[in-house]
């Protein structure tokens, strides 16, 4: 069950006392969110974010999280959330309070190609993504090779196809995907995770990224899954441009490939978390995703690698000769993917209704003792007794 807005200020107030709370205003929160937030104002004018782990289990990871970020303060420039207030309440459940950031949460359907906010946003994740992996070492925060992370893939492949909910031709898609060793073969990087536009603040500038729970050394290729599932065509294109050209070391060929890949199988995470709270509606919505996914997906391999490009024949006819690529091909051997990509990008938006965990909250779930707030509603709170103390 979810606190009312009071309930939630009345926290922040005791995890961080000098709060002092003039106002707060709820923030939607989804059925399978691990956390509820609300924010809080201060009689100083001073807006602060309140977390609430909804189960011991996000608790720890909210506490690892905190150490994780103390240490990545240090290497980047935009702001992360460093808690200034945290408590555990009688449920064990933990209370977290820690400065807003300045701008409102992004939103990847919003963004525009060659826009200063897409470029913003590739030029924070390469900044990200080149700070030096043995932080999370230092902190406990999960590191994986290449190798170790396909086989984590496939154990969640796994556990979805358990459920008997996923379509056998994406997973047979996904398999071969995740074992075709030359797709898997790049160096792993800190990653925040799968980066939602409201993790991300600011306006043209990136002035925070918040929610570092799912923080490890994995593939570079999660971070942009989100985006390609949001973000208009053009708006990720500029993204990638920009952020290739940014990272220190450029990116392996094959990102964009996982990129797509971890953009598909964020509906599998999303079906497990809808399974693990035990949510028929969501359950079935999620499903229904997946089956329409499948439908969009057949015959297509662009997921895999492109096959060599066969070498010309002297004398042979330009576009009829076996082995060879149509006269039209023959400049770019990847002038498909923009055609593909697009097509994706369309297929994506189409159910957005049911993967609206991106962006959207079309599974905000409601207190039974009060109803949830929008997010421009704000109560404000009486605090005549800290005056007269």
């Amino acid at each position: 069950m979810l606190r009312s807005p009071l309930v939630m200020a009345a926290l922040a107030d005791a995890a961080l006392p000098r709060l002092l709370p003039a106002s707060v205003a709820s923030v939607p929160t989804r059925i399978t969110d691990r956390f509820q937030e609300a924010l809080v104002e201060g009689e100083d004018g001073t807006q602060w974010i309140v977390r609430l782990s909804r189960n011991a289990a996000a608790g720890a990871a909210a506490e690892l999280a905190d150490t994780f970020v103390r240490l990545l303060a240090k290497r980047v420039e935009f702001g992360v959330p460093v808690a200034e207030g945290r408590m555990t309440i009688a449920d064990r459940n933990t209370v977290t309070v820690h400065r807003s950031f300045a701008g409102a949460p992004m939103q990847w359907r919003g963004l525009t190609g060659g826009s200063r906010q897409s470029v913003n946003v590739a030029k924070a994740l390469a900044q990200l993504h080149d700070v030096d992996p043995r932080i999370a070492d230092e902190v406990g925060v999960p590191s994986y090779d290449s190798d170790a992370y396909r086989t984590r893939r496939l154990a969640t492949l796994d556990r979805a196809a358990a459920t008997g909910l996923v379509p056998s031709g994406l997973l047979t898609r996904w398999e071969r995907a995740l074992e075709e060793v030359s797709l898997w073969r790049f160096p792993t990087c800190l990653t925040h995770g799968p980066l939602e536009g409201h993790h991300v603040y600011g306006g043209d500038e990136v002035s925070g990224i918040g929610a570092w729970e799912n923080a490890c050394v994995a593939d570079p290729a999660d971070d942009f899954a989100a985006l390609w599932a949001a973000a208009p065509a053009e708006a990720f294109d500029t993204i990638l441009e920009t952020y290739s050209a940014a990272r220190h070391e450029a990116p392996d060929k094959h990102l964009e490939r996982r990129v797509r890949l971890s953009s598909e199988l964020l509906r599998v995470t999303a079906l497990l978390d809808a399974v693990g709270v035990d949510d028929d509606r969501i359950i079935d919505r999620r499903a229904a995703a997946l089956r329409r996914l499948n439908e969009q997906t057949v015959g297509d391999d662009s997921l895999m690698p492109q096959p060599p490009r066969a070498a010309p024949v002297v004398g042979a006819q330009p576009a009829d000769e076996p082995g060879q690529l149509a006269a039209d091909d023959a400049d770019d051997i990847d002038l498909a993917e923009p055609s593909e990509r697009d097509a994706a990008v369309e297929a994506d938006e189409r159910i957005h209704e049911e993967f609206d965990d991106v962006d959207d909250t079309d599974d905000a779930e409601h207190s039974s003792s009060e109803a949830h707030l929008r997010e421009d509603d704000t109560i404000e709170i009486d605090v005549s007794r800290r005056q007269q103390d």
